[in-house]
């Protein structure tokens, strides 16, 4: 992409801000931009979804709906989304109307995972060894040093769908027919040791900050636990992924809140995971625990206005609430104990609004605070204990 530094237009508070997407992301966002005086409209089809239950005006309508892009548009100076899988084309037609926070190029790259991994391994940043699958005959050339591996639909996937383990070549075929035959990645499982991300907020100016790296736990393909500052990153490696993610938003030339994840393997090595082109499930403790949240960043930038300073106040440990634990007693949903949870004084709970608890479904998250990262965990330990959540 060319180099250069974009003029953002400034909206100032009081004016309407544009988001894609009604999910919890977005009703955060929204929360962010309304304590800064901005009124929200907010795109979504879902009549009863998180952010559209909070802003100041929502647009019923799909991501592609022209009516509805056309009244967004006219309503708000600039517009961003809170998810990957809005379409490009959308982005695009809005752009020609307001300001476009990120940019519709961005977003393709990072909604494909066969364009994401090209992108970074072309920019010199290591990612783990795959193939293209397009059709069945790529499984077969494919090499043999990408088994055991995991078989990757390219686009539409998150929180581990879309994905399957795969041991063989005749397994690959297998899943891949299971996916319908849509194009996929198929990639080599690696000796991973630990999990990180790091969330990087870069302005229209190119003025750039990036938050605390944060360690990251995962359970079935989803976020459980995220850790700041990270138990076992050294000096190094923290130093080193900030770096990758930096170099990754400066060469998409991005404008807005990204996350970059990596794997760290032995000998301190890192690869890219994959990226995220909106703020992050393991940048939420940013909210309670930074002097500026993933979300108001994602606000300034896309108003166009200063940066503010990321850095930490307060160690962290973020621990996700799934619907699971409504039904812990059985096939009957019955409400956790939030009043013992919240006995722990450092604790943050944040609830997304959702009307129906389902397994597996992301319902709110909680945040514990401490003087240190021993402190925080205790905390955790205290909360999740509360609540039924394995920790760690």
């Amino acid at each position: 992409m060319s180099e250069g530094k974009a003029k953002a237009r400034v909206v100032q508070p009081g004016g309407w801000l544009g988001l894609l997407g009604g999910g919890q992301l977005g009703r955060m966002f929204c929360h962010a931009a309304q304590s800064m005086g901005y009124r929200v409209a907010v795109l979504d089809p879902i009549a009863d979804c998180p952010a559209g239950a909070v802003a100041d005006l929502h647009i019923r309508a799909g991501y592609d709906d022209e009516a509805g892009l056309a009244q967004l548009a006219e309503r708000c100076a600039a517009v961003t989304t809170e998810f990957e899988n809005v379409p490009a084309a959308s982005l695009e037609k809005l752009a020609l109307r307001c300001q476009v926070s990120p940019a519709a190029g961005a977003v393709a790259i990072a909604q494909d995972r066969i364009a994401e991994k090209g992108y970074i391994a072309s920019i010199g940043v290591p990612v783990a060894p795959y193939a293209e699958i397009r059709a069945e005959a790529d499984i077969a050339a494919a090499p043999a040093s990408l088994y055991p591996g995991i078989l990757k639909a390219a686009r539409l996937g998150y929180d581990g769908k879309g994905q399957a383990r795969v041991e063989s070549a005749e397994q690959a075929r297998a899943a891949f027919a299971s996916f319908g035959n849509v194009p996929c990645v198929l990639e080599a499982r690696l000796p991973l040791e630990f999990e990180i991300s790091v969330v990087v907020a870069r302005g229209f100016d190119g003025e750039v900050v990036t938050y605390p790296v944060s360690e990251n736990v995962h359970r079935d393909g989803i976020l459980a636990i995220s850790t700041v500052p990270s138990p076992r990153a050294s000096e190094d490696i923290v130093r080193r992924a900030r770096a990758a993610a930096l170099q990754v938003a400066a060469g998409l030339e991005y404008c807005g809140v990204l996350c970059v994840e990596f794997f760290v393997l032995p000998g301190d090595r890192l690869i890219v995971n994959e990226i995220a082109p909106r703020p992050h499930n393991s940048g939420h403790y940013s909210i309670d625990a930074c002097v500026t949240s993933q979300f108001e960043q994602q606000v300034r930038v896309l108003a166009g206005q200063p940066l503010g300073s990321s850095d930490a106040l307060a160690a962290s440990v973020m621990l996700n609430i799934l619907g699971d634990i409504w039904f812990q007693a059985g096939e009957q949903a019955a409400e956790p104990a939030w009043g013992r949870a919240l006995q722990a004084s450092t604790a943050k709970l944040h609830l997304y609004g959702k009307t129906e608890a389902r397994r597996g479904r992301k319902m709110g998250h909680v945040t514990c605070l401490g003087a240190d990262r021993a402190q925080a965990e205790r905390s955790a330990a205290q909360v999740a204990a509360a609540l039924g959540i394995a920790y760690p």
